[in-house]
């Protein structure tokens, strides 16, 4: 594969993924091959969202020198052999996976990463990034939050970054260099394209029916930002000098022009796509996640790795993405698009167990 725009010729690294096989593991993927051709990358993936590819016509991890399958609350110290930088992606990821797996959510999101971090530390990794969230602040009327604001989750996925924060700075971390990202809201295209994301769900349900259907007032604040932007801050996150933040960083993801309210979201997507429609309901209950963020401190550390997408190109591409695979699914909530349905779809056919272990129907399908 050759090296693209932007490639750093010449830098040889190992770079562990956990997580890989997810949302946002084939975008980066791809972009750390680009920027980092002669690196040497490694997935390590439990494989339940693995099948779930969309418009892709070649395996995501392709661009991954190796591809290793476990569960993360299982990882051995042989992962880390060589490892120069980790990126924990591994999680259960959105809040009603969270709801449905409390338990599990706290053993993975906080247990297995602290755990990874641990073995990390013994092995001289030189960069831990963990992938956290702005959802952290929950519920902050008012004024746009910085990192040092008070916190205020509203679920068991906010609570989990929380508490796997808090753990990383109690630790020992032998000089490695740890970068908490407190990533926006994801959107945007990927070969694993999850519709369980507002603007992934705003864009799917104008492509399929050209309705959208608000479940708010549309009123609540969200920041976003595009998987392709999430995947340039890892790669800041990666190469950080320690005197950069200093060695354990906790840093907002995103870009304030990317503050939106729900019903700006739902708007903006309709203008995109000719005759669609949009439905709020004035009369929802007040969501209790609503939260402007301040991004200054990202800009600050990391000048040249800026978010550079646009709304209007994110919704371009989602829109692109899914008439490319012909979607037309208007009841896609109910789908494998959705984790939360992928989980329950494992649950049924008895190859996952209750704590979301592969169980002996999982190898014999």
């Amino acid at each position: 594969m050759g090296a693209g725009p932007g490639a750093v010729e010449g830098v040889v690294m190992k770079v562990l993924v956990t997580g890989n096989q997810g949302y946002v593991g084939p975008v980066l993927g791809r972009h750390l091959r680009r920027v980092f051709p002669d690196a040497e990358l490694v997935g390590f993936d439990t494989g339940y969202f693995a099948l779930c590819t969309t418009n892709a016509s070649v395996s995501p991890e392709r661009v991954y020198d190796a591809q290793r399958h476990g569960d993360a609350r299982d990882i051995d110290a042989s992962a880390l052999a060589g490892v120069d930088a980790v990126v924990a992606l591994a999680a259960i990821s959105n809040d009603p996976m969270g709801a449905a797996y409390e338990a599990v959510t706290d053993a993975v999101n906080c247990g297995a990463v602290v755990r990874l971090a641990e073995l990390a530390a013994a092995a001289r990794v030189k960069h831990f990034v963990f992938a956290s969230s702005c959802s952290v602040y929950g519920f902050a009327p008012g004024a746009a939050r910085r990192e040092s604001d008070p916190l205020n989750p509203q679920t068991a996925y906010a609570r989990s970054k929380i508490e796997t924060e808090r753990a990383l700075a109690a630790m020992d971390l032998r000089g490695m260099t740890t970068t908490c990202l407190r990533f926006a809201t994801a959107c945007g295209m990927s070969e694993r394209l999850r519709l369980d994301l507002v603007l992934n769900d705003f864009v799917a349900s104008a492509v399929a029916s050209r309705k959208i259907t608000v479940l708010s007032d549309g009123s609540p604040w969200r920041p976003l930002i595009d998987v392709a932007d999430m995947a340039r801050a890892v790669e800041w996150a990666i190469t950080r000098p320690a005197e950069t933040g200093g060695p354990l960083l906790k840093v907002n993801v995103g870009a304030d022009a990317w503050n939106y309210q729900v019903r700006e979201l739902a708007h903006a997507v309709a203008e995109a796509v000719p005759g669609c429609e949009v439905g709020i309901n004035p009369d929802a209950l007040p969501d209790t996640r609503s939260y402007k963020v301040d991004f200054s401190l990202y800009r600050e550390l990391a000048p040249a790795h800026q978010p550079e997408m646009t709304l209007e190109r994110s919704i371009a591409r989602l829109r692109a993405g899914l008439e490319g695979m012909g979607f037309a699914d208007a009841e896609f909530r109910a789908s494998p698009y959705m984790r939360l349905k992928m989980l329950a779809a494992h649950r049924s056919a008895g190859r996952l167990d209750g704590d979301l272990r592969w169980t002996r129907a999982a190898f014999e399908d």
